[in-house]
């Protein structure tokens, strides 16, 4: 229980950190409305023609008698949409990442030197080309997960009373620890952690990452809401980063009492 409420003081701090910076929050917000304009015309795409997709999809019903045909289509587009729901949830954060590359690098980089008792930030060496590619490569590979997953615990919703009570729960578990995995890639991807090494140091603290994932996700329901984290939530996964890799970290009190010092001198 510990780790569950420190993996969401992370989250907060995160939050907080952004408030204090307004520039670092101004623009890590550009790639998030570009993502959410993307899929919010995807969703709405499939809200429109589900239904004929659906019965694209599923021919062998064409002939069967009323209501059965519509109740079934009207289950399986149902089914569909909340499958992609589902999906754009665990992927807004990798599409999002993708897009602002450089934005949320910066604003990591800036978290650490504020952070960091000697000022300084890793760094990866790599040009940026570089950075996006094995981003792109790693982002595909938790994508390839996260659909496996998604797979899995579709199917299982169709037990009844478990699939509609456990399974949604495991659900966003799931989400919040791949969520979780993209967000601290930032940080961990310039101290040169490879994907594999990441996905272990995660489920070596699985508390601390549900703390810190499980409510994002909650939160990512609400397109705007996703927005308007994701800045707080890349500082937030930073502070994380620098606890699983053991890191010292100058505490914000300190922080904000030494401003308070300065201003009393002053």
């Amino acid at each position: 229980m510990h780790d569950l409420g420190v993996g969401f003081g992370y989250l907060v701090r995160g939050q907080r950190w952004v408030t204090r910076h307004g520039k670092q929050f101004g623009f890590g917000l550009i790639p998030g409305l570009i993502t959410l304009v993307l899929y919010a015309a995807a969703l709405t795409a499939l809200a429109l023609w589900g239904t004929d997709f659906t019965a694209w999809a599923t021919p062998f019903a064409d002939d069967w008698s009323s209501p059965w045909l519509g109740l079934f289509r009207g289950f399986l587009t149902a089914v569909l949409f909340a499958l992609a729901l589902l999906l754009s949830v665990i992927t807004f954060t990798a599409v999002t990442l993708l897009l602002g590359q450089p934005f949320y690098e910066n604003l990591s980089e800036k978290v650490d030197r504020d952070v960091s008792p000697d000022g300084t930030a890793p760094e990866s060496g790599l040009p940026l080309w570089r950075e996006l590619l094995i981003s792109a490569r790693d982002s595909l590979r938790v994508v390839a997960r996260a659909l496996v997953w998604g797979v899995l615990l579709f199917a299982l919703g169709f037990i009844p009373f478990v699939g509609q009570t456990v399974v949604p729960v495991i659900g966003f578990f799931v989400t919040g620890f791949f969520l979780t995995e993209e967000l601290t890639a930032v940080a961990l991807q310039r101290r040169g952690v490879v994907l594999r090494d990441r996905l272990t140091m995660l489920r070596s603290r699985k508390r601390l990452i549900w703390g810190f994932g499980t409510p994002l996700g909650l939160a990512f329901l609400v397109p705007f809401v996703a927005v308007f984290l994701m800045p707080g939530a890349v500082a937030g996964a930073t502070l994380m980063a620098r606890d699983l890799m053991g890191e010292e970290t100058r505490e914000e009190e300190d922080e904000d009492e030494g401003e308070q010092a300065g201003s009393v001198s002053r």
